[in-house]
């Protein structure tokens, strides 16, 4: 049986870079994402939460500023991203492992988080499914993923200004979760009821083209990778056409999420 496009695609993306990396490219936009979320999925102390594919810990340092240390568990497969949440946030219990197949029993937990997460799972509706296997009774699994179908992600602008200029470039708006209304179905086909669905959005102000556009030559993820194929030409007439979608600096950009989160069991 011959592997889905989507699937390979998923598949083939790494994160094989440093936490500083990320964090200069998505968290700047993850970080303030994350304060949203954490109240969107209705996290409240003396939650036992879990922090699904936590990268360097965007999420996971709300979730410990709001419930302390001890009442927070992350899991990344990542080693580098592993590596880091631990040095940064001592008495977490941070795991190298993939959403598919968490390492931790049933019913571990009162919430799983998955910010940013859900359109890089091999399986997005067996990671829901573990998510949910991990809670106790009632617990809640939620999630959240950059509108790149709607085209008002963080990195939707950037993928219009490669498609511009290579018809043939992959964006992101093909990948599970990432248009209107999937998310929603992906926790309907992982049994997941009462579910509530929100769209949340951030607002970044850079004050120079080049602060914007720098992060993208690092190679973290989809967007990085693609940057790191072109030759120096290719990569100069890119970063001109994001220049002229963007405007002069200052300039500020948003960046919408589709967000759910629902009832386990």
């Amino acid at each position: 049986m011959c592997e889905s496009p989507v699937r390979a695609y998923t598949r083939a993306v790494t994160f094989d870079v440093t936490a500083d990396a990320y964090d200069r490219f998505m968290g700047r936009f993850s970080a303030p994402l994350a304060d949203l979320f954490v109240d969107f999925a209705g996290v409240v102390p003396r939650n036992h939460a879990l922090d699904v594919g936590c990268g360097p810990g965007a999420l996971t340092a709300r979730l410990v500023a709001r419930l302390g240390a001890g009442a927070v568990a992350a899991v990344d497969p990542s080693s580098s991203f592993v590596d880091a949440a631990r040095a940064r946030f001592p008495g977490v219990d941070v795991r190298p492992g993939r959403a598919e197949d968490l390492p931790f029993a049933d019913g571990s937990f009162d919430v799983a988080l998955a910010q940013l997460v859900v359109h890089f799972m091999t399986d997005p509706v067996a990671g829901l499914r573990e998510m949910a296997r991990v809670l106790r009774p009632a617990g809640t699994v939620a999630a959240a993923v950059w509108d790149y179908g709607g085209g008002t992600g963080p990195l939707s602008l950037f993928w219009r200004a490669a498609q511009d200029l290579d018809p043939d470039a992959v964006g992101e708006d093909h990948l599970p979760g990432t248009r209107e209304g999937h998310l929603v179905e992906l926790f309907g086909q992982a049994g997941l009821s009462a579910v509530e669905a929100a769209t949340l959005t951030v607002r970044l102000r850079f004050d120079s083209f080049e602060a914007w556009w720098d992060p993208f030559t690092l190679g973290v993820g989809p967007a990085g990778g693609y940057v790191a194929g072109l030759d120096q030409q290719r990569r100069g007439a890119l970063a001109a056409r994001c220049a002229e979608l963007l405007g002069p600096a200052p300039f500020e950009t948003g960046a919408s999420a589709w967000s759910v989160r629902a009832t386990a069991g």
